[in-house]
């Protein structure tokens, strides 16, 4: 019996990292998905500059209705329109940034406005996932603050650790 567990631990630890695919920090998660080639903007810095900016939401929306960070525009991402978006914002030469739950989609939706010409696009860090982590606030479409935030998925949902996980 003590070699069974001996033997079993050894198989475990040699197992471990080709089992051990989970992404232990989210740098390691938006570094495997990102080709970052969209600067970043921090919660913090995005907080500080809230009013000189241009906030997009990539997420879809299910996602934005349940919340979202205040002024946010809803842009989409499988729905997402340049053409639509020229429309909606044709200074080329503003600030925008983009936001999604960790930041996955919202640099493919960046990496389309630059692009498309525009010229000062970011991609929040963390997405809303980050903001809400940091304790600041999200509103439903109403414009009240809420807790809830959409956590996309089980997997993409354990990157969220403050507020209600809303899953549809």
């Amino acid at each position: 019996m003590k070699r069974f567990i001996l033997n079993t631990g050894l198989i475990l630890m040699l197992l471990y990292p080709v089992l051990g695919f989970a992404q232990t920090n989210l740098e390691a998660v938006l570094n495997k998905y990102n080709q970052n080639n969209i600067p970043y903007i921090s919660v913090t810095e995005l907080k500080s500059s809230i009013g000189e900016v241009i906030v997009l939401d990539a997420r879809e929306k299910p996602e934005f209705e349940v919340s979202k960070l205040k002024n946010a525009h809803h842009v989409g991402y499988k729905s997402f329109s340049i053409e639509d978006f020229q429309n909606r914002f044709p200074d080329k030469s503003k600030t925008y940034v983009v936001y999604c739950s960790l930041g996955v989609r919202s640099e493919k939706i960046a990496r389309t406005l630059q692009t498309a010409g525009y010229t000062n696009v970011k991609n929040l860090y963390g997405g809303i996932f980050e903001w809400k982590n940091q304790n600041l606030p999200v509103y439903d479409t109403s414009g009240k603050a809420t807790d809830s935030v959409h956590a996309y998925s089980k997997e993409w949902g354990k990157w969220l650790k403050k507020g209600t996980k809303v899953y549809e």
